[in-house]
């Protein structure tokens, strides 16, 4: 129903930026939060921000300040810029989308590699 495409992901030094984005398609209507998560290799996934349908937003505090989600107009693409970036950023990182009607769904993820 919902299909969640995410791109941007890919090499980078400590200390530079990386900006995610993820597209939303097919049923669309009435998605309310959207979020990224990581999970590195041999962690658990973690929820790094979120995003409500009303624009509120949270961070996990090892991202805070130097993360930023947005999402567009439409509410069908949302982003995450990350500057500061540090090798402990390593991690695939999903896009997720939740509906009003409680329904969720995970993009395939995109590889996100902080390193000198």
């Amino acid at each position: 129903q919902v299909q969640l495409v995410e791109s941007g992901g890919g090499l980078v030094h400590p200390g530079g930026s990386l900006r995610l984005s993820c597209a939303a398609s097919g049923s669309i209507f009435g998605i309310d939060v959207r979020a990224w998560y990581r999970q590195a290799p041999g962690k658990e996934r973690e929820l790094v921000a979120r995003i409500s349908s009303g624009g509120s937003t949270n961070y996990a505090d090892s991202v805070k300040g130097r993360f930023t989600i947005s999402r567009d107009n439409a509410k069908n693409t949302v982003w995450l810029q990350m500057n500061s970036l540090k090798p402990e950023d390593t991690a695939v990182y999903y896009c997720y989308a939740l509906t009003y009607s409680g329904s969720y769904y995970w993009g395939k993820g995109t590889l996100v590699t902080v390193s000198s």
